[in-house]
């Protein structure tokens, strides 16, 4: 029992997204509110800083007026000047101040209630910008160390303190509220509580892995802070994250009669709140138990990791420590001197830059459309097609998915509707929200009598037919004619260029391109490709919508391949240039397993499809990449596309699937061993070097001729689009952080040796000559 019950929390462990639960029904709180008075909050106090402040904190500008009630509860309201309660330095010392003065001194306070003013927001995490702003990371320590006696300062008034979430209460957030004696939240599907700093490179610097694990245990504290998932309310109730689940309207009552019955002892409060199983007390209390627990998170941690991530191994040692120490002190001590270190790493640097990057390609600038988009309709219900349809039907718009044929409509229904039945079964989905989705998408085929009268009220077209020019021509000026004048008709083709398809466009201004990457579902990244007749308005209306499909959209110049299938180009071929000098197929994959890639190019390429594969290279071969596109000989793919070795989907590529079992047969080895013209006894080394090499030197030339806007949209193209190694930051990032002078040499040798296929491009040397990277002051991003 003790195995399977690790096998659990270990496939707990092995997912990064977490299962939200369903929603929690509590009876309703039957007792009124007090009467309240209302105080002023006053302005003076020192500053939540490592030195005092030159000014003293604004309290107004982050909390409204404090309300005491007649029973003496103080109500606290967040309410930064964002969108998002966030916490920062500068909100750290109103927050001081506000307890100092309007608390702290008060005798009539016998608890507290923290709740936002804001609707849908606890605090969404830390201000990330604090961390990245500050130069010497060792500046942290003191910061931390004043938050943390902050919240100690708070305790030792030794009145009850209540924490009411609606919304997100993540990171710094969720600390605070473990910082409290009791934890109320709604039942919202807003509400979600977690601790992601794992996702940003770093740890719960607040007390975070030192409160958890006493209250969730240990098992469900690794799970939250390993993976950084979302718990939601249900769940929350039951691993004893929070006391109580109620309805949006009843939070504030709630809390107030939670404060007043833990000040009046009518609710005791214990840690943690329920027993534990025996199964788990032998698991996280006994010296056996804890060390198969640990044996297996490790061994877990570096499969899902490789080991090139340090947050995870750094929460696993301030577990221990909190574990086998009782010095409270010594303890958050540990956890923040944890926390400056990986606030140092070029890792959290990397992964602090992508989630900037994601925040800022959220914004666009080419204006909002004049039709607001509703009804979107989709061409072709392939797995592609049914995607989108997915997707866009998940987020509330009418979705027209329509096929030439009923068979091909049917199975791709038949894919929606079978991802849709996971979700509920994982209960990631509410069977009402099942019910909304499915009502969402209409049918339609050729045969269906009224499918122009649908599409007629249509506001954006989704074409995802087979690439072919000649087809999406008849396509384009079919779906015209029965379209408003008004309808944006986007075309998501994966190379042919925009400009090329929408020479059969009546309104070439209202035609644009939409790339999205298989499978739609999962896949992160949507590649807008405007040509150069798109109206700004038709871009708009295109980002807008990918946004909200939960896509992170970056805006590319009209190319053959784009910006995403342009670097594969030259990656493919490099792949194939290696076959040929005698890389194994294990070593390549293994390769670039191990430099941060999430699957190795082989697998990649039976992932995609051996014939998509084959198509992409063969057509960038015959585009204008000239001798970048050399060096290798891509027919390999091509006489495997002749064998039927299409990939995981015929079950024989490069490797041969069973089920979930891949093994590479005989036969491949035997055609991979012919394909090889010498054995040049490469290394994992060399390996890495060459393919990310091709890949990083297509990226910056991207960036060079505009295909891209600037090394932000860069990285996260490649990131979300091909995986590259996130740690790294992405393509731009990993050049500024190896050092652009000494990729520029070690290219030069490669040139020398191989051929002028590896000479890297004019912008990469200015950049090795000037000094400049590509990110931060003085930066490519203001050439």
């Amino acid at each position: 029992m003790l195995r399977r019950s690790l096998r659990q929390t270990v496939n707990r462990l092995a997912r990064t997204n977490s299962a939200a639960a369903s929603r929690a029904v509590q009876r309703s709180v039957q007792r009124s509110v007090s009467t309240k008075k209302t105080l002023n909050v006053g302005s003076t106090g020192r500053s939540f800083s490592a030195a005092p402040a030159a000014s003293k904190p604004d309290v107004s500008k982050f909390f409204k007026p404090v309300e005491v009630t007649d029973s003496g509860v103080a109500i606290v309201r967040l309410d930064g000047p964002k969108a998002m309660n966030t916490i920062s330095f500068e909100f750290s010392a109103a927050a001081k101040e506000m307890w100092s003065t309007e608390i702290a001194p008060r005798s009539d306070v016998k608890s507290v209630v923290f709740i936002s003013a804001k609707k849908d927001n606890f605090i969404a995490g830390a201000d990330i910008q604090d961390i990245k702003n500050m130069e010497d990371k060792t500046q942290l320590l003191p910061i931390i160390e004043d938050g943390i006696e902050f919240f100690k300062d708070m305790k030792s008034k030794k009145i009850p303190m209540v924490c009411a979430i609606n919304g997100p209460a993540l990171g710094g957030g969720l600390e605070w509220a473990l910082w409290c004696d009791y934890r109320v939240c709604s039942d919202s599907s807003k509400t979600k509580m977690g601790l992601p700093e794992v996702k940003l490179g770093l740890l719960p610097g607040f007390g975070g892995t030192q409160n958890l694990f006493p209250l969730v245990g240990v098992q469900g504290a690794m799970d939250m802070m390993l993976t950084g998932k979302d718990i939601r309310p249900a769940k929350a109730k039951k691993m004893g994250l929070v006391d109580l689940v109620v309805s949006e309207h009843q939070l504030e009552h709630a809390a107030i009669r939670a404060a007043e019955d833990l000040a009046s002892g009518k609710i005791k409060v214990k840690i943690p709140r329920k027993p534990k199983s025996w199964m788990a007390w032998g698991i996280e209390d006994t010296p056996p138990g804890q060390s198969k627990m640990w044996e297996t998170i490790n061994k877990m941690v570096m499969k899902n990791t490789n080991g090139v991530y340090p947050a995870p191994f750094a929460i696993i040692e301030c577990v221990k420590e909190g574990l086998k120490s009782n010095d409270m002190d010594a303890r958050y001590k540990f956890e923040r001197e944890k926390f400056a270190e990986l606030a140092a790493t070029n890792e959290s640097a990397s992964l602090i830059g992508i989630f900037d990057g994601m925040t800022s390609l959220k914004k666009h600038s080419f204006g909002e459309p004049k039709h607001e988009t509703k009804n979107i309709a989709v061409l072709g219900a392939g797995l592609m097609g049914a995607g989108i349809a997915q997707i866009s039907a998940e987020k509330g718009y009418r979705v027209l998915l329509k096929d030439k044929e009923d068979e091909g409509l049917a199975k791709g229904e038949a894919y929606i509707n079978g991802n849709w039945e996971k979700k509920k079964k994982r209960k990631t989905m509410t069977m009402h929200k099942y019910n909304q989705n499915t009502a969402n998408i209409v049918p339609l085929s050729d045969n269906t009598e009224s499918w122009k009268q649908h599409f007629s009220q249509a506001d954006l077209v989704i074409e995802a037919v087979f690439e072919d020019i000649d087809l999406k021509h008849r396509v384009v000026k079919e779906i015209e004619e029965v379209t408003p004048d008004h309808c944006v008709f986007a075309t998501n083709t994966s190379a042919i260029p925009i400009a090329d398809i929408a020479k059969a466009s009546k309104r070439p201004e209202q035609l644009v391109g939409m790339h999205y990457f298989s499978p739609v579902p999962q896949m992160p990244l949507l590649e807008i490709i405007p040509h150069a007749g798109t109206s700004d308005l038709t871009t708009a209306a295109a980002y807008n919508v990918g946004t909200k499909q939960g896509k992170t959209c970056i805006a590319v110049k009209d190319v053959p391949g784009f910006y995403v299938n342009r670097c594969l180009g030259p990656f493919l071929v490099e792949v194939s240039a290696l076959a040929k000098d005698g890389a194994g197929l294990e070593l390549l994959d293994k390769a670039m397993l191990d430099f941060g890639m999430p699957v190795g190019p082989v697998t990649l390429a039976d992932e995609v499809g051996i014939d998509v594969s084959n198509k992409v290279a063969s057509f960038l071969s015959n585009a204008d990449l000239g001798v970048r596109m050399t060096g290798g000989d891509i027919s390999l793919m091509g006489e495997m596309v002749e064998k039927g070795w299409l990939g995981r989907k015929t079950g024989q590529g490069f490797y041969t699937y069973d089920g979930k079992k891949k093994t590479i047969s005989a036969e491949v080895k035997q055609y991979a061993k012919d394909f090889a013209d010498r054995d040049l006894g490469l290394t994992e080394e060399d390996v890495q070097n060459r393919i990310v090499s091709r890949f990083v030197n297509e990226a910056v030339m991207c960036l060079q001729d505009e295909i891209i806007a600037d090394p932000v949209n860069g990285d996260i193209g490649l990131i979300f689009g091909t995986g590259f190694a996130p740690f790294r930051g992405g393509p731009f990032r990993y050049l500024d952080t190896y050092g652009i002078d000494k990729y520029v040499a070690m290219m030069n040798g490669f040139a020398e040796k191989m051929g002028p296929q590896f000479e890297p491009c004019q912008l990469m040397k200015d950049m090795a000559a000037s000094g400049k990277k590509f990110h931060g002051p003085n930066s490519a991003a203001g050439m």
